[in-house]
């Protein structure tokens, strides 16, 4: 099937981008790598009236520092985000999670602002956005910017705290320099959805774990940081039986879904088993 009939323009700037949404209001629809919006245009799930694509917007590529963080820009593509020694140094999690995401073709036009904005609670960038404490910078209407916590970004499925007339620009990730980080992925074939994931990022000390973060994913309609699992980890050794033991409570608490290839309860026991995993990776550098 083919998309319905639409108009299209390819704006230069942020503010000519914001001014045609603007213009366009509940007409409009924001495309960036393309790798979700095209199918669902395909389909006709969805029938904008206008497209507005940030393609030509070079601005918001990239990846550099700026203090104690690490700036990404909306549309830097996934393999650029999974590639970039910026991101392995100072925020190792990100980089091994935006490798898992689909195939190299997806990753090569797929965007790191463009999947954190359709929040689906299955895709693989919002968890660890999530437990290294993210910021997403938000360009409004007459120049100006607001920055939202992570914990505040995404609001519900396929929701996230971005207003209709406004555009997600950048994501600033505190830097976890030092630290190991690892996405541990369930999935039941090659290149699908998550049906399960973890993010964890540890900082050790000698042989125990001083700092850990952790968040989940397809365990709700969102994100989840596993904030009592952390509490739990510090101070622990990084050993199979200490780790087992902190992990274990990481499911209580969330509403995973139920479908063909899984219900919740099966989630549940995948969410501890992939956090253990996650963590002793982590641990281990």
């Amino acid at each position: 099937m083919i998309p319905a009939a639409f108009d299209y323009a390819a704006p230069a700037s942020v503010d000519e981008a914001l001014a045609l949404l603007a213009e366009h209001g509940d007409d409009a629809k924001i495309i960036a790598g393309g790798q979700s919006l095209l199918p669902v245009l395909r389909l006709r799930l969805n029938a904008p009236e206008f497209v507005i694509d940030l393609g030509r917007i070079d601005g918001l590529r990239g990846v550099r520092e700026d203090g104690d963080s690490l700036v990404i820009g909306a549309m830097t593509t996934h393999t650029a985000v999974a590639n970039d020694p910026l991101v392995a140094q100072h925020a190792a999690l990100v980089g091994k999670a935006v490798a898992t995401v689909a195939d190299a073709q997806v990753r090569n036009l797929g965007t790191f602002g463009g999947a954190l904005a359709h929040a689906d609670p299955a895709g693989d960038v919002g968890a660890p956005a999530l437990a290294l404490g993210a910021q997403f910078v938000i360009a409004g209407q007459g120049g100006s910017t607001r920055t939202v916590e992570a914990s505040d970004f995404f609001v519900d499925l396929f929701e996230t705290a971005i207003g209709e007339d406004e555009l997600l620009t950048e994501v600033r990730i505190p830097k976890h320099t030092g630290w190991g980080g690892h996405y541990e992925k369930f999935v039941r074939i090659a290149q699908q959805w998550s049906i399960v994931a973890v993010a964890a990022a540890v900082r050790t000390d000698g042989d125990s774990i001083a700092e850990a973060r952790v968040a989940l994913t397809n365990m709700g309609s969102t994100p989840l940081r596993a904030t009592a699992v952390e509490q739990a980890l510090q101070g622990q050794p990084a050993t199979e039986d200490a780790v087992r033991a902190a992990v274990v409570a990481v499911a209580d608490g969330t509403n995973p879904p139920s479908d063909l290839n899984g219900d919740g309860d099966y989630r549940k026991h995948l969410a501890e088993v992939l956090t253990r995993r996650a963590i002793l990776t982590a641990a281990a550098g």
